[in-house]
Formats: structure tokens, C-alpha cells, sequence
């Protein structure tokens, strides 16, 4: 018989020890949104390098798994070569504040990616697009930036659109240490959930579809013995 793999080391539990209600205290003062110009913008771009008529397929790596907020019809592992998830955009608002930031995955340069496919409907792209990226991206500079890559499906190779990291943001964290990630994601917390709660979500939703991510298997690990050595009530 085939063997069952491990639990995550992380549980519900441990998620449930450090949640907070926390009230969303909306934009930090001088931070710039981006506009309903700037959308547009972007959808434009990103239309100008998809074939009209056909769907849209978009390659999702993390929350977009398991939280993708948009209709698709159909998915598809893909691998996409050249980028990595990593825990490396700070976050201060949605799942951090600004006195405990938090940590969210992002698309980052080198290695790769396994993660899946989603087809969107054909029917008004401009319109998925929009609130697509209204999900995305919120601050000037763009965090997550839309582009089209090349990913490999087990049909061949597919253009996706994905959301690669901009390491130009001010709030690009780098190459975290293991350590330092968990010990950020085990005691952040926004008006979205904790950083934890993300990181659970998002391995439990890769090994459902048989994805093992090292990396992410070794962080959750470490934030359960980051929530399990805390005080009762701290």
C-alpha cells in the first residue's frame, strides 16, 4: 500500500493560539495607492500579449491555489522554470501591522516552481484582469508585477500570466534565514489572519495536489516550535 505522508507539523491549533482580532487601520500615512488609471494601465499592457478570444491561463503558486477570488473553469500542474515562492514581500496591513509586520510569498528569480494552471473564461478579460490585479497589487511601487511566462504543463508548454516579485519595492525582504521567516510568520497577524494561518493554507493546498515543497515543508515546521515555545497567553 502506498504510504500516507505526514501531517503538517503546524496545525489548527497552533493557528488558533496566536489569532487576534485586529481592525483594518487602512493605508499607512504617505504610502501611494495605486489608481484606477494605473489598472487600466496594466490591464492594457497585459492584454497586448494574450490572443484575443482565447482564455487566459494563469499560473498560481500560492494563495491564488486556494483563495483565487476570480471564476476558472479548469486546472492544470505546471512548473514554472526560473522563479521560486519565497516568503519575501513584507507586509504591514492585511496579514501584518505596522508594528509587527508580516511576511507574504511572491514569485522570486531562480530555481522553480511547481504549482498549478488556472484557465479563466474567455469572456470579458479586461474585466477578470481588473480584478485580478485590484487583488494583487495596491501600493506605488508595484509589489507583485504581472507578467506572461512560459510554463511547463504536463500537455507541454504554456504561456500563464504570474505575479513575479519587485525587488525594487521598498518592501522587498530578500533571502530570508528559515529562522528569521518563522519566527516573523509566527507572531504576525492582520485583518486577513496570521501569517501562519497563510503558511497552512498553502502547504495543505500544495499536497493536495501533490505537491511537496521542500522549503515551505521545513518553514512550517519551524513556526509550530516558534508557537509551541511561547508562553500560554502571550
Amino acid at each position: 500500500m502506498p504510504r500516507v505522508p505526514d501531517p503538517p507539523s503546524l496545525t489548527p491549533d497552533h493557528i488558533a493560539r496566536v489569532h487576534r482580532e485586529i481592525a483594518d487601520a487602512g493605508p499607512a500615512p504617505g504610502v501611494e495607492q495605486q489608481t484606477d488609471a494605473d489598472y487600466a494601465h496594466w490591464v492594457s499592457h497585459i492584454l497586448k500579449g494574450h490572443a484575443p478570444g482565447a482564455p487566459i491561463q494563469l499560473f498560481a503558486s500560492g494563495s491564488l491555489i486556494w483563495k483565487p477570488e476570480i471564476d476558472h473553469r479548469a486546472e492544470r500542474p505546471a512548473v514554472a522554470r526560473g522563479w521560486h515562492r519565497a516568503f519575501c514581500l513584507r507586509m504591514h496591513r492585511f496579514r501584518g501591522t505596522p508594528d509587527q509586520p508580516g511576511l507574504m510569498m511572491a514569485l522570486d528569480r531562480g530555481g522553480q516552481c511547481r504549482g498549478v494552471v488556472l484557465e479563466l473564461p474567455s469572456e470579458d478579460p479586461a474585466v477578470q484582469l481588473d480584478r485580478l490585479f485590484r487583488r494583487e497589487f495596491t501600493v506605488k511601487p508595484i509589489n507583485n508585477i504581472p507578467r506572461w511566462l512560459m510554463v511547463q504543463t504536463p500537455d507541454g508548454p504554456v504561456k500563464a500570466l504570474g505575479f513575479v516579485m519587485n525587488r525594487a519595492s521598498p518592501y522587498y525582504a530578500g533571502r530570508l534565514p528559515p529562522e528569521e521567516a518563522a519566527r516573523t510568520l509566527s507572531r504576525a497577524c492582520g485583518h486577513w489572519g496570521t501569517g501562519a494561518e497563510y503558511l497552512l493554507n498553502t502547504v495543505t493546498q500544495l499536497e493536495a495536489r501533490g505537491i511537496r515543497d521542500a522549503g515551505l515543508w521545513r518553514l512550517q515546521a519551524l513556526v509550530a516550535e516558534e508557537i509551541d515555545r511561547m508562553p500560554p497567553g502571550s
